[in-house]
């Protein structure tokens, strides 16, 4: 019983909801298809000054379907999520912020953070920074407030975020590409004056990059950037005091768009330390490990690490917008008790949530133009 009076079960309820999501999924794929034939005019009044698309991803839970009642060859699959962000910022003559924030240079803080994305990523807690019986941060505890992306977008030089759509998919990074692309074209982002793709450091984030966004200035997520300094330095640290020195010159150099130093540093450090076996799988807590990974991970992404030029352009250096936004796309299809079918069980709700999260009224539109609304404007 709702608002209406109506009676209403829940499975027609689930039955309407997967009709609409199937629905949203045929326009949202017709509006790529049409922008890979060179057919899609932008649908907004006016091209935004600057914009951002974010992408990143989460894990929720599926089940084969047919197999009668229960959970049957359960399994974690990926939902791909971007967030496309018009801003409200200016561009500066010089670099607005030369040095981090406070919050990144709190030892408390920061190895909350490193904790909470290593949970993200599934990774196991004892491996963090505080196993094998290393002393933790003084102080360290739950109560203590992670620095995030919001610290960076609190800066009065910081870009705001004025309007956001976002896509969501189980598709492939090959399908989710042009999907993403139709959007952008849609709301004339290719036109817009500066321009940024925010991600972290996986290969098909940047494959969708330099395939769809090629313009766009590709920036790595200096919050991921911190978690590999910070465990390097872990790694490396004798002492709680020279694991903090470490970090802390680290970040400031990446901050300040010095990574080569950071790079040629970890570079002697691999040599002193060795590089892990092939074909051997260290622990998370390996200084060999730790070292390859913060390495790799630097030298792969250092050409988008020019964290000053972003900022004087007055574009993003953190994908809290998407993270955000994945957070709000997992309160809905992502618990302990949500099994989806596969492959499309999950793919309808992901299009209604996606409508729903967007700012420019879709989902409402959506509704009022469906066959059978009675306040549908018939056509002669």
């Amino acid at each position: 019983m709702g608002l209406t009076g109506l009676s209403i079960s829940p499975r027609h309820v689930q039955q309407l909801t997967a009709e609409v999501g199937a629905d949203l999924a045929r326009q949202r794929d017709a509006q790529a298809l049409q922008r890979r034939r060179r057919q899609l005019q932008p649908r907004v009044d006016q091209t935004p000054a600057a914009v951002v698309v974010e992408i990143d991803g989460g894990r929720l839970r599926t089940r084969a379907p047919g197999e009668g009642r229960g959970v049957h060859q359960a399994e974690n699959k990926e939902d791909k999520i971007a967030c496309l962000a018009t801003l409200q910022s200016a561009a500066h003559g010089h670099d607005p912020q030369p040095q981090p924030p406070a919050s990144f240079l709190q030892p408390r803080r920061v190895q909350r953070l490193v904790q909470q994305m290593a949970g993200q990523a599934g990774e196991p807690s004892r491996d963090g920074p505080a196993a094998a019986g290393q002393p933790a941060p003084r102080g360290s505890g739950a109560g203590v407030e992670p620095p995030s992306g919001r610290d960076i977008e609190d800066e009065p030089w910081a870009p705001k975020r004025r309007m956001r759509t976002c896509v969501a998919s189980m598709a492939e990074s090959r399908s989710f590409g042009p999907i993403v692309a139709g959007e952008a074209q849609a709301r004339d982002f290719y036109a817009a004056d500066r321009r940024a793709f925010v991600a972290d450091g996986l290969a098909y984030n940047w494959s969708i990059q330099e395939g769809y966004f090629p313009d766009f200035e590709p920036i790595v997520d200096l919050l991921h950037v911190l978690c590999y300094l910070y465990k390097a330095a872990y790694g490396l640290g004798a002492d709680e005091a020279s694991r903090w020195s470490l970090y802390e010159s680290w970040l400031r150099r990446c901050w300040q768009g010095r990574v080569a130093e950071v790079i040629a540093e970890l570079t002697g450090h691999q040599h002193q330390v060795g590089r892990p076996p092939p074909g051997e799988e260290l622990p998370a807590s390996d200084v060999r490990r730790v070292v390859a990974e913060g390495l790799s991970y630097l030298s792969s992404n250092a050409a988008r690490m020019d964290y000053p030029r972003y900022r004087r352009l007055g574009l993003p250096t953190t994908s809290s917008l998407v993270e955000s936004l994945v957070g709000d796309v997992n309160g809905r299809v992502k618990s302990k008790q949500k099994y989806w079918n596969r492959p499309s069980g999950a793919e309808v709700i992901l299009q209604v949530r996606a409508a729903y999260l967007s700012e420019d009224g879709r989902l409402h539109r959506y509704f009022a133009q469906r066959p059978g609304n009675h306040y549908r404007r018939r056509v002669a």
